[in-house]
Order: structure tokens, then sequence, then C-alpha cells
């Protein structure tokens, strides 16, 4: 079987209109299938993006009546892709905080894998930017490794992508692609955006996926954009720059094991001890 597929990566712009918001990713995605595309992922956030915690936490529906993941559902289904929903806000029931779960959904439509956002996004930035997604978001607990037809998918989403522990354990697990859905802050994505997927790439020797949300959201919200696709040797495949739209890119998964030989250090999990010294000036 060839180790060769297309992806692309959906790079939209969401607001607060759930059915605004599905028709404009699914047209994006019905283009990038029409490029050839055998796998399509969209961006942290596809279905909703309100003014703040509250508006974010009612839009918030159970995984069984989601209506976003329900109409991406029936379109990869439809169109016969793998599609990865980088998230949607999914209530539990009788919980008062939503999960920012990830889906990976099969060309029957099925759901093959989800993952709960770990890592929450508490931060104040230099620019008086805040962010305090502990208020609408429950945490989630695991890693995931998915299975598809071509290579093995380990999933995350957004500001995972600060915290390399999570990537390294995905690659050691047998990772071969990593997606990392997002909506970047337009501060953090022009410092730090580019350098860290490639740190991760590299890192793990894996391909990085990482469709981005782009552009002015409600309460004042901007969101960076340049959607990437990252070979295992940190080289850059495909960037959507500003803009909405898509970009594809063909991967070889044989570059995987390549790299990997090459620079091993993904799979050593050293015990570190440091010197006395050190130990007593932190």
């Amino acid at each position: 079987m060839s180790r060769r597929v297309r992806i692309a990566l959906v790079q939209p712009n969401v607001w607060d209109d759930m059915a605004v918001n599905i028709a404009q990713i699914s047209a994006l995605v019905r283009k990038a299938k029409a490029e050839g595309a055998a796998f399509i992922a969209t961006p942290e956030n596809s279905g909703f993006m309100g003014l703040n915690a509250a508006a974010n936490v009612a839009a918030g529906r159970p995984e069984e009546s989601h209506p976003a993941l329900a109409a991406f559902r029936s379109l990869a289904k439809e169109l016969e892709v793998w599609l990865l929903v980088g998230s949607l806000a999914i209530r539990p029931e009788g919980a008062n905080r939503n999960f920012n779960r990830s889906y990976l959904l099969a060309p029957d439509g099925g759901i093959a894998a989800r993952y709960d956002k770990i890592h929450l996004f508490d931060v104040d930035l230099p620019s008086g930017e805040t962010y305090r997604e502990s208020n609408s978001i429950a945490p989630g607990a695991e890693g995931v490794l998915a299975p598809l037809p071509f290579a093995s998918l380990g999933m995350s989403v957004c500001y995972d992508l600060r915290f390399p522990g999570l990537y390294r354990g995905l690659a050691q697990a047998g990772a071969e692609i990593i997606s990392i859905p997002a909506a970047f802050t337009r501060t953090t994505g022009k410092a730090h955006w580019h350098v860290l997927l490639r740190a991760r790439a590299i890192e793990t020797g894996a391909f990085v996926i990482a469709p981005a949300m782009w552009g002015d959201h409600p309460g004042n919200r901007q969101t960076y954009g340049h959607s990437l696709v990252v070979d295992p040797w940190g080289r850059v495949l495909a960037d959507a720059g500003d803009g909405v739209g898509f970009v594809t890119a063909e991967i070889d998964l044989d570059e995987v094991a390549k790299a990997r030989v090459q620079i091993p250090a993904w799979n050593s999990n050293p015990a570190y001890t440091l010197p006395p010294a050190a130990r007593a000036a932190e």
C-alpha cells in the first residue's frame, strides 16, 4: 500500500453563528476534496466562537445532538474522506463546562476517535489580552493515538503544543502524524507558532498538521491563521498564510522512519540527575 497521501488543512473565520460556520467550513472541505485530498482537517473551535466564556458554555451541546458534529459526519460520509474536526464544544449531561473535543471521522461518517484537550489556555499576555479557558472548558485526561489506513495519528489541540512531553509520548506510542488544530492568538502566533510546530516535528520525527483559525472574532479576539504542514525534518511543506482558505500537501509516511533513524532522540527517555549545586539553586 502506498505510503503517500494528500492532506488538506482548512482555515476558516468562525463567529457566533453555528449554522454559518458549518456552511463555511463545509464549503472549504468540499473544495479540498475536489483537489484530491483524502484526509482533511479543520481547526479548533470549528463550531462556534462566542463573545465570552458564558456564550461559549451556552453553545455547547451533547455529542449525540451537536448540530456541527452531525453535519460534519454527514459530510465525511458524502465525500468519503477522513475528516479531522479540530474541536467542538461538547457538553456532558448536567455539566457546567464543556469539553474541547477533537474528532476523527471515518469515510463512512463514523467516529473513529475522540480527544479532549488536556492543557487549558489560562494566561495574561503582555499585550493586555487575558484568556481563561478553564472558565468554560473542563480538561481532558488522556492522550489519544488513532489508526488511519496510511498512518497512526496522535491527537492534540492548540495550547497542548507548548507541552512537549505529550508529543514524545505520542511518538513513542507510534504516532507518525500529529494533529494540532488551533485557534492561536495573533500575538502568540506571530512570536511562537512556526517555531513550536517545527520543534514538535523535529523532536518526534513525525509529520505535524496544524489547521488554524484566522481573523477577527467576537470579544475582540484575533487569531493568527498560517495553517501548517511540517515534515519530520522540520521543513514547512505548506503554509496557508493569512485569510480564509485551505492548503494541500502530499506527504510520504516513509519519511518518518528515515528521520527517526537519523535522529533517534525521540525514543530516548533518560532519567536526568541534577548535580547538588544545581538542585540547591532551584
